[in-house]
C-alpha cells in the first residue's frame, strides 16, 4: 500500500454518528477485522483482553440503553465490546510462557528469565497495584488496530466510551469472569444523513504535538 492510500484511509475515518442499518460488513471483511484484533500487539505479548462480538439484536438493544441510547450500538453492522483482564497472576504468566515454548519450539527453561521479569513487574512489582489500568491500556492498542484496518477497508467505525461499563458487565454476564468492560466499538457503513461525514477534522498542528529531539 502506497503513502497516498494510507493517508486516504486515515482521512476517511471519523467517529460515525449515524450508521445505515441496511448495510452489512461481508464475512470476508469481518474475518480480517477479527484477525486485526488477534494480531494486535500487547506488552510482553500477554494479551490481557477479550473481545465480545455482539450479534444478538436483543442484547444490542440492552447495550444501547446502557450507552445512553446512542443509536450506533443497534444500527451498526457489528458491535464489539472490548474487555480487559482484572488481574495478572503467576499462573497466567506460566501459561503464556508455555504457549511461547510450544509455538516457537523453545525449551520452557530457556524462557525462565523472561518469566521472572514479567512476574517481577506485573505480579510483585509496583505495576501490580495498577494492573487494571495497565490492562485497559493494552486494550486500547487493539482498539486502534481494528479501527485502522476498518478504515483501510472503507468500513466506518465509532469508538464508544459513552457507556456504563458496569451495566455492560451485567448484560454480557462478565461478573466473576475476571474481565471487565472498557469500551465499545461500532462498525459498519455511514448513513447518507450523517452530517458529520463531511466535517473537516479538527487537529492541532504538528509542531504543537510532535517534539523532535535531534
Amino acid at each position: 500500500m502506497n503513502q497516498d492510500a494510507i493517508l486516504s484511509a486515515l482521512k476517511f475515518r471519523y467517529a460515525t454518528k449515524k450508521f445505515d442499518p441496511t448495510k452489512k460488513i461481508s464475512s470476508t471483511d469481518w474475518s480480517l477485522l477479527e484477525t486485526s484484533l488477534i494480531l494486535s500487539p500487547s506488552s510482553y505479548g500477554l494479551e490481557p483482553w477479550k473481545f465480545h462480538v455482539v450479534e444478538n439484536a436483543d442484547l444490542r438493544e440492552r447495550l444501547k440503553q446502557a450507552s445512553f441510547n446512542q443509536t450506533q450500538v443497534a444500527d451498526a453492522s457489528h458491535y464489539v465490546v472490548l474487555t480487559f483482564k482484572e488481574s495478572i497472576s503467576s499462573s497466567d504468566i506460566s501459561s503464556f510462557i508455555s504457549r511461547v515454548s510450544s509455538i516457537r519450539g523453545m525449551p520452557a527453561e530457556s524462557l525462565e528469565g523472561y518469566r521472572k521479569i514479567i512476574e517481577g513487574d506485573l505480579v510483585h512489582g509496583p505495576r501490580s497495584r495498577v494492573i487494571e489500568t495497565w490492562s485497559q491500556r493494552q486494550s486500547y492498542i487493539a482498539f486502534g488496530f481494528i479501527m485502522l484496518t476498518a478504515a483501510m477497508l472503507g468500513i466506518d467505525t465509532c469508538p464508544m466510551e459513552g457507556i456504563v461499563p458496569e451495566q455492560y458487565d451485567e448484560i454480557l454476564g462478565l461478573k466473576g469472569s475476571g474481565y471487565k468492560t472498557v469500551a465499545g466499538l461500532a462498525l459498519g457503513y455511514r448513513h447518507a444523513e450523517d452530517k458529520y461525514a463531511g466535517a473537516k477534522k479538527v487537529r492541532k498542528s504538528s509542531n504543537e504535538v510532535i517534539v523532535h529531539h535531534r
